[in-house]
């Protein structure tokens, strides 16, 4: 991942931690960590004046770096930047750490879209002069790291109820409601602490919407990444796969080995 900017630049914030983002081990929960992004996004659109030039973004992919997890009761500081941009798109980090230890490193693929029509549209020039000023990649585009076939139906499939609540402004399952579904399979996995006992990757890619009135199958297998454990996730709707998830661990350094799961 791209480093931090020089000091001054890209947006930070903080928070503490509440009960309410935690596991039963009080780990901050991959779905908290998705609506940490949520929130620190729009309070940086706040800040800059760009929610008003460019209000509505939608993830593709999201990559959650966990060096070391946050644990209940922490104070985290989290610290936002473009670390990549097209006209419609940017990639958008954000470190979080702890004031007990934390570090969490993420990645976000987002894309500026139409509020009326949902499809990708220019970034105002304020904004492309806004995100320019931490990066010199102005011809980022997108590649799909994650292109497994879903394995054949298995007795360990479950279906995922979506709720009233889970869904956004465009009728579509807000993203963080995906890593509700991760955590509970990952919850449901024997042994996973050989995935998620020290530094680990999580990524998402959202490969089309799921919308109100989908019946979500959840297919999950545990599988061996390179030299990592692993742990892949498929939502299929209709026998078709709109996302997938994957969790691994790292054998060794995050920075080592930070490319397996693109390769």
């Amino acid at each position: 991942m791209a480093p931090q900017p020089p000091s001054g630049e890209g947006f930070e914030t903080g928070w503490p931690v509440r009960a309410g983002d935690v596991d039963t081990a009080n780990r901050l929960r991959y779905d908290s960590v998705a609506r940490y992004l949520q929130d620190i996004g729009s309070d940086n659109l706040d800040a800059s004046g760009l929610g008003d030039t460019d209000p509505f973004w939608i993830v593709r992919r999201t990559v959650i770096d966990v060096v070391r997890p946050s644990v209940w009761p922490e104070r985290v500081t989290l610290r936002r930047w473009c670390s990549g941009l097209s006209t419609r798109w940017s990639n958008m980090r954000v470190d979080i750490t702890g004031d007990k230890g934390a570090l969490i490193r993420t990645e976000g693929f987002w894309i500026s879209v139409s509020i009326t029509s949902g499809m990708p549209t220019r970034i105002s020039d304020e904004g492309l002069a806004l995100l320019s000023r931490t990066t010199d990649e102005h011809r980022l585009r997108w590649t799909q790291w994650m292109r497994d076939v879903a394995p054949e139906p298995s007795a360990e499939d479950r279906t995922f109820v979506l709720r009233a609540t889970d869904l956004d402004a465009f009728d579509h399952v807000n993203n963080a409601v995906y890593w509700q579904a991760v955590e509970d399979v990952l919850a449901a996995s024997p042994d996973v602490a050989t995935i998620t006992g020290g530094p680990h990757r999580a990524v998402i890619e959202y490969l089309g919407p799921i919308v109100a009135g989908d019946t979500i199958t959840l297919r999950h297998r545990r599988h061996r990444d390179g030299a990592a454990d692993a742990l892949t996730v498929w939502f299929l709707v209709d026998g078709t796969v709109r996302t997938i998830a994957r969790v691994l661990a790292y054998q060794g350094s995050l920075s080592s080995q930070a490319s397996t799961i693109s390769s």
